[in-house]
């Protein structure tokens, strides 16, 4: 979507949400961090943005997440538009964890509200979080400080991580790929299994795709320039194509999925793969081509 489009949620949601949000306590919070020293402090100077992400406004923000802005906004609107509760949305990834992880990467962090959560999880286990925002990963660091979680925050790419091969026991991401485009996503999924060890799993929580389609609305809501193409694919069959094993995908509340599956042991059958039911042909062929003011809405 174009930014500064009447959107549902400039006419109905956002009055009513700024009704319920500390705008004061906003800019006081925004004024008390230096940001560019901040950031620094997690920028990689050498990263190349997306094209993708670098020439979108998301959520009606210019310049999107590469913008503090952003990062001041993003919690406080976000617990507004995740029903029945975020912390519960965000929960149904928690659950969905059948691994016992030692090493875990979460991308797409954000302002690490899921980080978090898989660090209280799962205590004992490295929890690494990965963003493109370097203002995200201030929020982050500093919700981590806060609540005495030992998380390291990294500024990159998801599709290209830099790791070794086989150093994690579980990859998550959260609310990311309704914000990608579809050759993002899937290079998102084959870095995931590239880095995984055998056996290791990987989980998606997102936008539920079947009833996005269903509910056009759904995707005019927010300023998202690439959610109606999220909704018209298949996580399930971009995990098949990635080399992914027993994908399965749950509906979570309604309006929200958790999609997962595991690495698989070489040379195992590709037909054991689960596929979504409906899905396009094309979208189960593995793809290793080219890949491609006011308040905001929140991802």
């Amino acid at each position: 979507m174009a930014v500064g489009k009447d959107t549902i949620f400039d006419r109905f949601l956002s009055p009513l949400i700024r009704l319920a949000i500390d705008e004061a306590a906003l800019e006081r919070f925004y004024q008390s961090i230096d940001w560019e020293p901040a950031a620094d402090r997690h920028r990689q100077p050498n990263l190349v943005y997306p094209e993708y992400y670098s020439s979108q406004n998301f959520h009606g923000i210019q310049g999107g997440y590469l913008n503090p802005h952003a990062a001041v906004s993003y919690d406080p609107i976000t617990q507004y538009v995740l029903p029945p509760h975020e912390t519960v949305v965000r929960q149904g990834l928690i659950d969905a964890v059948r691994v016992k992880p030692r090493r875990i990467l979460d991308l797409g962090c954000g302002t690490g509200s899921t980080t978090l959560m898989l660090k209280q999880a799962f205590g004992e286990a490295e929890v690494i979080g990965l963003d493109l925002s370097p203002y995200m990963l201030v929020v982050a660091e500093i919700k981590a400080q806060k609540a005495g979680l030992n998380i390291e925050w990294l500024h990159g790419n998801a599709q290209s991580t830099s790791f070794p091969d086989a150093s994690f026991d579980l990859v998550t991401a959260s609310l990311l790929f309704h914000e990608t485009p579809t050759a993002a996503s899937r290079a998102i999924l084959r870095e995931s299994f590239r880095l995984l060890k055998v056996g290791g799993q990987v989980v998606i929580l997102d936008g539920n795709q079947k009833n996005l389609r269903q509910t056009e609305w759904l995707t005019e809501v927010f300023e998202e320039p690439y959610i109606k193409s999220y909704a018209a694919g298949s996580v399930d069959a971009w995990m098949g194509a990635a080399g992914f094993a027993a994908v399965q995908t749950q509906e979570h509340w309604w309006v929200h999925q958790v999609t997962q599956g595991v690495k698989p042991l070489p040379g195992e059958d590709f037909d054991r793969v689960g596929v979504a039911v409906g899905s396009r042909d094309d979208d189960r062929i593995p793809d290793f081509g080219d890949d491609l003011q006011g308040f905001p809405a929140p991802a």
